[in-house]
């Protein structure tokens, strides 16, 4: 069976912190296994914020592939590219912003949020406002069916499925694709046919996105219709006449949210981080300065884990059994903050040895990030080139 399709990137921003690896790499490293997975430094976007002083790139590139590799992915399972090395990328930007409205891009939630926040830059930029539509296009490119994001990263999905359906409903013209379909629903069975058809009216006529849902997990499952056909079932649920773009769909998983050490959210530009090549030294002076409950002025004072940052490590990094510890000492008195702090710190430099050795192993091999970046690309590039053809095509645009 042919597996799904997988598509994340990072901003190239270096050495990768805890925070990245529990919120990002560890998902990406189990997806590999299951899926058709396509990881890339997304270095295009990192210039819509910081086109004024491009000199960091490559050295954050190289320094991120490292810690993505010395975090388990592996070149053999997922492909490892760079987007500005794909032209093509740039190519289905240009094409979808044909047909993406204004108001689509002016109405994302962090496209003000952004310019607030980084109100030091000028960021009154085509780039910045299109930022993503080039997103759009990352995913869209690769025919990705899932994309791994966080609940609160769901809706900032949604605009790529309304781009693709958008150019579905424009450009998928398919001479007898309606004749097509319906043979392709009676194929079904009655039962199950019945109920597509019905999730699709009540889709299409009241915008029912339960039924759109429902009506792709019965198309996924049937077994008497050809792969082909349920991508024509999933074009004709939402009115395309051809499926040309794959509508991704968000992965929801398990993510954990790791603290920074100053109670934030952990974060490069905090500086509140513990980078996955601290030195053993280093992880346990940063932990043992983290601020604590307020309420602990002293040691005979009790307090309250939920309202201290440490504890949020705990529930990352310790057992059950640890954590009721914890949460028993720390309310009674029974316990004082460093003690608290030492399971954290031990399990923290445990997780991190084996990756600061694989950094030292890849270091000693000039070139390997290179290779590993030249072959992701290669393989990158023959699906998004497959993906432009039929665009091309789509928008009349083909070689004659």
């Amino acid at each position: 069976m042919t597996k799904d399709r997988v598509l994340s990137g990072m901003r190239p921003t270096g050495f990768m912190h805890i925070g990245h690896y529990h919120g990002a790499l560890k998902n990406w490293v189990a997806l590999q296994a299951k899926h058709e997975c396509y990881y890339f430094v997304a270095d295009w976007h990192a210039l819509t914020s910081h086109y004024d002083d491009p000199r960091v790139i490559a050295t954050s590139t190289y320094d991120m592939v490292t810690d993505w590799l010395a975090a388990g992915l592996d070149p053999n399972q997922c492909a490892i590219f760079l987007q500005s090395q794909l032209p093509q990328h740039a190519e289905l930007t240009v094409l979808l912003g044909m047909i993406t409205p204004l108001g689509w891009l002016e109405r994302v939630p962090t496209y003000k949020e952004q310019q607030e926040n980084l109100n030091e830059k000028d960021l009154t930029t085509y780039g910045f406002l299109g930022y993503p539509l080039m997103q759009a296009a990352d995913i869209l490119i690769y025919g990705a069916q899932h994309v791994p994001v966080g609940e609160d990263q769901v809706s900032h999905l949604e605009i790529t499925r309304e781009i693709a359906r958008r150019f579905n409903h424009i450009y998928g013209r398919e001479p007898g694709f309606e004749d097509k379909a319906l043979a392709a629903v009676k194929k079904l069975g009655g039962k199950s046919a019945k109920q597509y058809e019905a999730m699709k009216t009540a889709y299409q006529q009241d915008g029912n996105a339960e039924a759109l849902d429902a009506a792709r997990a019965l198309v996924a499952a049937a077994g008497s219709i050809s792969a082909a056909e349920k991508e024509m079932l999933a074009a004709f649920l939402t009115g395309a006449r051809k499926q040309v773009l794959t509508e991704p769909q968000a992965l929801l998983t398990p993510t954990s949210k790791i603290t920074g050490l100053d109670g934030r959210k952990m974060s490069k530009s905090y500086g509140n981080g513990i980078d996955l090549r601290e030195a053993p030294a280093s992880v346990e002076q940063k932990i043992k300065r983290m601020p604590t409950d307020p309420k602990r002025a002293r040691r005979t004072d009790p307090g309250n884990p939920d309202d201290c940052p440490v504890f949020t490590l705990h529930q990352v990094y310790s057992s059950d059994a640890t954590k009721a510890w914890v949460r028993q000492g720390c309310t009674t008195a029974g316990i004082g903050c460093l003690d608290c702090k030492q399971p954290v710190i031990e399990a923290v430099n445990t997780e991190l040895a084996p990756m600061q050795a694989r950094i030292k192993e890849i270091d000693a091999r000039p070139g390997h990030v290179r290779e590993v970046l030249g072959d992701g690309c290669a393989r990158a590039r023959r699906v998004a080139e497959a993906t432009m053809q039929e665009v091309r095509h789509a928008m009349g645009l083909a070689n004659l």
